[in-house]
């Protein structure tokens, strides 16, 4: 990549400068909060998606938190979450009051196991999160069917996914809710910031209510309506127009994602010990980045640190974390799975060079 040092990065945020006459027109607007260029944000959100609504919020955990609430998620319900995911999704049933209940994941793609959901739904399971691990849809159409059969309500968490295509349609689209963040390791970034997309008009009022102190519209900060408790996960014009800046660039960053994707796919698909997770990048799904399980996980990614290449190490699953601790005997495939997967560098700003590099590397490490 053109980096210093000749470095290749896991991942690099970058603001493209489409975003300076936006964030420019909102300060010289003096209103900084929560107003119309967030509504253009979720808009434009909603016309990647496909849904009817969007609500932005302050973050990829708010949107879960709000959504789970929306659905009418409490105290005495259960939620179901995968085991491999990034600690926010539990976290965000946690603060409901309802309990988490984690499944194992599908040893082919790493999202939830239809199999294990099914066993663990009781009459107390109110929702289910299936989240779309690198933006890949894996398993959800069979989580979705059996939720439906169930009365669950399917959360999605697509914080990895936006503008991914799975079967046809946006993830995100899916569910009674798909939640989205915008963190600096997303394709795009408002630094922090998150939003939730529904088709379902009352949820959508509920989630309005629930970001903003339980006024379904935005109101004076007098005398004003509050239809029912709520509180404050607004979305600031500041950050919106950082969005709808980054926007621009949404479609070129996704074609570099893809591409990158098709270089490992094609120049690692035949190392014994290496395995690159599946992405149907022809049918439209995006790599937020590229994953793969390999048995000397540690040793190929000091080796690639040490020739300029960095990785990120998989999550740790969630049931080996304190908040949520169990024994490793109901999440057999996470157990093993979790160290040996790798994200392996997928900066939009690589060339194919720098992925052809990379898996030159890669190739390197397993002739030693």
């Amino acid at each position: 990549m053109s980096a210093e040092n000749n470095v290749i990065p896991w991942w690099l945020p970058e603001i493209n400068g489409s975003e300076w006459p936006l964030v420019r027109k909102v300060i010289d607007s003096n209103f900084l909060n929560d107003g119309k260029v967030t509504e253009d944000f979720e808009s434009r959100i909603t016309d990647i998606v496909g849904t009817r609504y969007a609500v932005g919020v302050t973050s990829g955990t708010t949107a879960l938190y709000l959504s789970l609430l929306a659905a009418g998620v409490g105290v005495g319900d259960e939620v179901v979450v995968p085991d491999m995911t990034f600690i926010a999704t539990a976290n965000a049933v946690a603060m409901t009051g309802a309990k988490v209940v984690l499944v194992d994941v599908d040893e082919e793609t790493l999202t939830m196991s239809p199999e294990a959901f099914g066993h663990a739904i009781t009459p107390k399971t109110k929702a289910v999160i299936p989240v779309h691990v690198s933006g890949r849809g894996g398993t959800l159409n069979r989580i979705c069917e059996i939720a439906k059969n169930h009365g669950i309500a399917v959360v999605e968490d697509a914080a990895e996914a936006l503008g991914s295509v799975y079967c046809g349609k946006k993830l995100g689209s899916f569910g009674l809710t798909g939640c989205f963040s915008f963190s600096p390791n997303k394709t795009i970034t408002t630094g922090q910031g998150g939003m939730i997309v529904t088709n379902d008009e009352a949820v959508h009022v509920r989630l309005r209510e629930l970001k903003d102190q339980g006024r379904p519209v935005r109101g004076t900060g007098g005398d004003d309506v509050h239809a029912s408790f709520g509180s404050n996960f607004k979305l600031t014009n500041l950050q919106s127009a950082v969005g709808l800046g980054q926007l621009e660039s949404l479609a070129s960053r996704m074609e570099r994602q893809r591409s990158i994707h098709r270089i490992y796919r094609n120049r690692l698909k035949d190392l014994l010990g290496l395995r690159v997770l599946p992405f149907n990048v022809e049918g439209g799904e995006c790599p937020q980045w590229t994953d793969v399980v390999v048995e000397k996980r540690n040793e190929l990614d000091a080796f690639l640190k040490s020739r300029g290449a960095h990785c990120r190490r998989f999550w740790f699953p969630i049931h080996t974390q304190k908040p949520y601790f169990q024994k490793d005997d109901a999440y057999p495939n996470s157990t093993k799975l979790s160290p040996q997967s790798l994200w392996l560098p997928s900066a939009f700003q690589m060339t194919d060079a720098d992925a052809e590099r990379v898996c030159g590397m890669v190739c390197e490490f397993f002739k030693q």
